[in-house]
């Protein structure tokens, strides 16, 4: 309820200073008073101002020009009837009043249970004593009219002060008592709102909120006085929005009216109540309420013939031929292709090696002996797992002379020595540096006769016979030191 003094720092002359002073007392009331001793008075002093019946204490609020407007907002007369101001408040004023003060709330719950004894309709907000302890201002709301004149005999003889009763509004009441509204700010009426103007629920229809009364209604109870405050912006906005009395006649069905914005100038339709919204602007709208009365029907909300719906859809792919020949002359980026580890001189990719046994390694030629015995065994079918063969080969000696890419030549049998069977030896891994021997040393295999002098002639490579096959042991060669559980 404070007011901002906007005409403070301009020099009006003192002859013509306004000699009346807005003063206020508890609750917000406002009261104009004469200051007829001309006395220096600031915004806030406190003041001693002339009653009916007595005198009372208020706080000085507004002086100067500006009061002088608020009474011709008020429509207050400058007359006779406004009453004057005794003096500013001294020590033992303000000590008389604190404790007429204290007496208000001990009133206020005694109140209550006496009209609750009188079984009156009737609810008591507030007390207010006077400053001189004469007499008391009860503030009660009640929706009827109320016969209240023995509870007045009641609190009179209960205080032993001189009674008033003043009905008051729901907004009124929640203007003095003061709160928090759901904006985070303090209410309107207990700050600045005087005038309580009427709030109908076509404020909430025209800014398109939802009628929900625990929403739109304020701690009064009744509606909020907010909602008047932008009912003008809508009502000026709402002047160009054309009224939807049915709904809009299309080709695809009637579509009905679910949303309106109405800054943005944007309505939304539905079909049959589809949960799909179209929305189109207030000038289309206007386009097909005009067709719809000539008795004609558009084709969509957004176009009048299927045309257009062509013509338009033969645009896209214009656009999107012209894309395609201005990005076609330049030629996309080719993927590099991954390097081939494996190549030979000639360029071509060396095909893996197709050999299962063990001996075989990637990377070294092909035996002759192995690619014979493929051609028996014929091709294995698609998907099918390498034969496993290491069990059968593992107690056949090797060529310590061959190469490890080379398989072992099979050897002539020798005649069993007297005393029982031969017995198998082992033959030492060939080592890294007989891989470097020429293809000359490796076709030729050294053979061994019973006078173990070398042979000129070549070893052919036979086929593998069938079954299990052992050769004997070698003359001149012991036993592995290495592996002593073979001997």
């Amino acid at each position: 309820m404070n007011v901002f003094d906007w005409l403070s720092h301009m020099g009006i002359p003192e002859v013509d200073n306004f000699d009346i002073v807005e003063v206020k007392f508890k609750g917000g009331r406002k009261e104009y008073y004469r200051n007829v001793d001309f006395l220096p008075l600031n915004t806030g002093d406190p003041v001693v101002v002339d009653v009916p019946s007595g005198h009372h204490i208020g706080y000085v609020s507004l002086q100067g020009e500006l009061v002088r407007l608020q009474m011709q907002k008020r429509k207050i007369r400058d007359d006779d009837q406004i009453l004057r101001i005794y003096r500013v408040a001294n020590q033992k004023d303000m000590e008389k009043w604190g404790e007429a003060q204290n007496r208000e709330i001990p009133t206020l719950y005694r109140c209550r249970q006496i009209v609750d004894e009188y079984g009156l309709k009737m609810k008591m907000s507030d007390i207010e004593y006077q400053a001189d302890n004469s007499k008391a201002t009860f503030y009660y709301s009640a929706d009827d009219r109320v016969d209240f004149r023995e509870l007045i005999k009641a609190l009179a003889g209960e205080f032993r002060i001189r009674v008033e009763m003043r009905q008051i509004s729901l907004r009124q009441e929640a203007g003095r008592l003061g709160g928090i509204g759901v904006c985070g700010r303090e209410l309107c009426c207990s700050t600045w709102l005087v005038d309580f103007k009427n709030v109908s629920t076509s404020a909430a229809r025209y800014q398109n909120l939802s009628l929900n009364p625990g929403k739109l209604s304020g701690q009064c109870g009744r509606l909020k006085c907010c909602l008047n405050y932008e009912l003008d912006t809508y009502m000026d906005a709402i002047k160009d929005i054309p009224s939807i009395d049915r709904p809009l006649q299309t080709e695809s069905g009637p579509a009905k009216l679910q949303k309106t914005d109405i800054f943005r100038r944007l309505m939304w339709f539905s079909y049959n109540n589809d949960n799909d919204w179209h929305s189109i602007s207030c000038d289309r709208v206007k386009e097909i309420l005009a067709i719809n009365e000539k008795g004609k029907k558009v084709f969509t909300l957004q176009y009048n013939e299927a045309s257009e719906i062509e013509d338009l859809a033969a645009k896209s792919t214009r656009e999107l031929e012209l894309l395609d020949k201005k990005f076609a002359s330049t030629s996309p980026k080719r993927k590099k292709k991954p390097r081939s580890q494996n190549k030979n001189s000639n360029g071509n990719r060396s095909q893996p090696p197709a050999s299962n046994k063990p001996d075989s390694k990637p990377g070294k030629p092909d035996n002759p002996q192995n690619n014979a015995q493929k051609t028996k065994q014929g091709p294995r079918a698609e998907g099918e797992q390498p034969k496993k063969r290491r069990n059968k080969n593992r107690n056949k000696p090797r060529n310590p002379d061959a190469s490890p890419g080379q398989a072992s030549a099979p050897q002539p049998q020798q005649p069993k020595a007297q005393g029982g069977p031969p017995k198998r030896q082992n033959v030492q891994k060939p080592k890294a540096d007989d891989s470097n021997k020429s293809n000359s040393d490796i076709a030729k295999p050294r053979p061994q006769g019973n006078d173990g002098n070398k042979g000129n002639g070549t070893t052919e490579a036979k086929p593998k016979a069938q079954g299990k096959k052992r050769f004997p042991p070698r003359k001149n060669q012991g036993p592995n030191p290495n592996n002593s559980g073979n001997e």
